[in-house]
C-alpha cells in the first residue's frame, strides 16, 4: 500500500483525500448504524420481558395486600403503615378512571377512524338547525392526549406494584418503612434533582411532545383544505402523503407538481446551506483574523462595530435590505446617479440565479459578525509558537492559514459549524422577510425560486392549508437534518479526539 504523508499534502489534496475516506467508510458505517439499532431494538424488547417477568413475579411472591393493589392501587402501601403514598396512588387510579369515563374514551374510541359524524343541518320543529357533527382535528388531539395520559398512568401504575412489594419485603424483614414525611425531605434531600426535574419533564410533555406526535401524525392524514373541521373530516390515509411527495404512486400534474418542487427546493435548500455557511465561517474567519493581526489600530472600535450590528434585530436589517434592492430602492438610485447601470437590477424579482445569489450575498452582510465575536476569542488562544515554527521553516501567510489556523478552528469549532449549517436549512427568517420565496414560478407548487423548504412548508400551512404535506415535510427536513448532524458529527475529530489537537 502506498503510503501517503497527509501533513505534506496542500488543501485541495486534503479535501480530496478526506472525501475519498469518507466515502470508503460509508458503507461500513451504515452497517454499523443499523447493528446499533437492531441492538437497540433487540434490548428494547428484551426489556419489556423483563419487565414482564418481574411484574409477574412481585405478584407471585406477594402478600394478600401487594396482589390487592393490581387492582385497586396504594391498597399495598396503605396495609403496610404508608397511608399517605397509598392514597395517592388511590388518588391517581381514581382521577385517570374518572378521566377516561367522563372525557378520555369518548375521543380514544373514535380515534382509528378521526369522526364518522359530518357537521350538517336538519329541520327540527319545522325550524332549520345545524347538528354539530365530529371534529376531527379534536379527536386526533385529545386522542393523543388520552394515549399519552394513560402512558403516563401506567407508569405510576408499575411504580405501585413496585412499591407495594418493596413495603411487604420491608415489613417482613422488620425494616423501618419511611413515611411520607421522610420521603418528601428525603425529595428535597437526596432525591433534590428529580425534583426539580419533575415540572420542566412535565411542561416539556404537554408543549413539546404532544405537539410533535400531533404534528407527525397529520403527515399520515389527508387534512388539508377539503378535509377542514368542523365542516369536513379528515382520516387516515397512511403513507400516501409521502407517495404523492416521491411519486411513488402519485399521478397527475398536481401531484407531479409536489414532487417536482420537494426535489427543487430539496437541491437549492442544500446548495443554500452550504453556502452560507462556508462564507460566513471562511470570511468572518478572516475580518477576525484581520482585526486581530498585530500593528492593527483601533481594534477595540472594530470590535465593538461588529457588536453593534449583532446588536440590531436581524428582521430589522432584512427588511431594510429588502427596501433598498427593490427596483426603486437605494441601491439601484446609486448605481444609476454613479453611471454604473442605465436601467434598474431586479435583485430580487428576475431571474432565479440573480436573486438566489442576492440572498446569499445579503446573508454573508448579516451572518459575518456573529462569526467573528465566535472566532476571535478562538484565534486568540492558537499557540504562538506554531505560526512562529511555520514562518522558520518558510511557510507564508496562506500556508500558515490552512495548515494552522483553519485546522485548529475547524477542531474546536465543528459542532458551531454543524449547528450552523442546520439552522441554514431551516434558516426562515433570512429568505421570507428578504424575498418571501420569489420570484415567483408557476413551475414550482405553492413557492417561489428562493424558497427553502422550511418557507415552503409555511406557505403550505399558511396559504394553502396543505397541513398533512406540510407535515410531511416537516419529518423529512428533520430526517435530513438529524443524519446530516450525527453522521457529521461522529466522523469528525471533535468527537474522536475531545482531548487533543494535532
Amino acid at each position: 500500500m502506498k503510503y501517503i504523508d497527509y501533513v505534506q499534502l496542500n488543501p485541495f489534496q486534503k479535501l480530496a483525500y478526506n472525501l475519498k475516506n469518507f466515502f470508503i467508510a460509508l458503507p461500513g458505517n451504515i452497517k454499523k448504524f443499523f447493528c446499533a439499532l437492531g441492538r437497540l431494538i433487540k434490548n428494547f424488547f428484551l426489556g419489556i420481558g423483563k419487565g414482564i417477568g418481574n411484574y409477574c413475579s412481585r405478584f407471585v411472591k406477594g402478600d394478600w395486600a401487594t396482589k390487592l393493589s393490581y387492582i385497586i392501587m396504594g391498597v399495598g402501601n396503605a396495609a403496610h403503615g404508608q397511608i399517605v403514598k397509598g392514597l395517592i396512588f388511590l388518588a391517581v387510579e381514581v382521577g385517570y378512571i374518572l378521566y377516561m369515563v367522563g372525557f378520555g374514551w369518548h375521543y380514544l374510541s373514535k380515534f382509528g377512524t378521526l369522526g364518522t359524524e359530518v357537521q350538517h343541518r336538519e329541520v327540527i320543529n319545522g325550524a332549520r338547525v345545524s347538528v354539530p357533527g365530529d371534529n376531527s382535528m379534536l379527536i386526533l388531539l385529545y386522542g393523543v392526549l388520552t394515549i399519552i395520559i394513560t402512558v403516563l398512568f401506567f407508569i405510576i401504575y408499575i411504580a405501585n406494584t413496585k412499591s407495594a412489594y418493596k413495603a411487604y419485603q420491608a415489613k417482613a424483614a422488620g425494616e423501618h418503612l419511611p413515611t411520607f414525611k421522610e420521603e418528601m425531605k428525603d425529595m428535597l434531600d437526596n432525591k433534590f434533582h428529580v425534583t426539580l426535574l419533575a415540572f420542566p419533564c412535565l411542561t416539556i410533555s404537554i408543549f413539546t411532545v404532544l405537539p410533535l406526535i400531533f404534528m407527525i401524525l397529520i403527515a399520515f392524514t389527508n387534512y388539508n383544505a377539503a378535509h377542514m373541521p368542523p365542516g369536513n373530516l379528515f382520516t387516515w390515509v397512511g403513507f400516501d402523503t409521502f407517495a404523492e411527495i416521491f411519486r411513488v404512486t402519485s399521478s397527475g400534474a398536481g401531484a407531479a407538481s409536489k414532487s417536482a418542487t420537494f426535489v427543487e427546493l430539496t437541491k437549492w435548500t442544500i446548495v443554500w446551506a452550504i453556502f452560507a455557511t462556508v462564507l460566513n465561517y471562511i470570511l468572518g474567519m478572516i475580518v477576525a483574523l484581520m482585526i486581530n493581526k498585530k500593528g492593527i489600530k483601533l481594534k477595540a472600535l472594530w470590535r465593538t462595530l461588529f457588536v453593534v450590528t449583532v446588536a440590531v434585530p436581524q428582521f430589522v436589517t432584512l427588511l431594510l435590505m429588502n427596501q433598498m434592492l427593490q427596483v426603486d430602492g437605494a441601491i439601484n438610485i446609486l448605481l444609476q446617479n454613479l453611471g454604473i447601470i442605465s436601467q434598474p437590477i431586479l435583485f430580487l424579482n428576475s431571474t432565479a440565479l440573480v436573486a438566489r445569489i442576492t440572498v446569499i450575498v445579503v446573508n454573508i452582510w448579516v451572518g459575518i459578525p456573529y462569526t467573528i465575536l465566535i472566532t476571535s476569542g478562538i484565534l486568540m488562544n492558537i499557540p504562538a509558537d506554531l505560526y512562529e515554527s511555520a514562518t522558520i521553516d518558510g511557510a507564508g501567510p496562506a500556508r500558515s492559514f490552512f495548515s494552522i489556523t483553519l485546522p485548529y478552528m475547524l477542531f474546536v469549532t465543528t459542532p458551531y459549524l454543524i449547528t450552523s449549517f442546520i439552522g441554514n436549512i431551516n434558516n426562515f427568517n433570512v429568505i421570507y422577510l428578504l424575498t418571501n420565496g420569489g420570484p415567483t414560478t408557476t413551475e414550482l407548487y405553492q413557492a417561489g425560486y428562493t424558497d427553502l423548504l422550511v418557507t415552503w412548508l409555511f406557505k403550505l400551512t399558511m396559504d394553502s392549508k396543505d397541513y398533512n404535506l406540510a407535515a410531511a415535510v416537516g419529518i423529512l427536513v428533520f430526517i435530513v437534518c438529524a443524519t446530516i448532524s450525527l453522521l457529521t458529527f461522529n466522523l469528525t475529530k471533535s468527537a474522536k479526539n475531545e482531548e487533543e489537537f494535532s
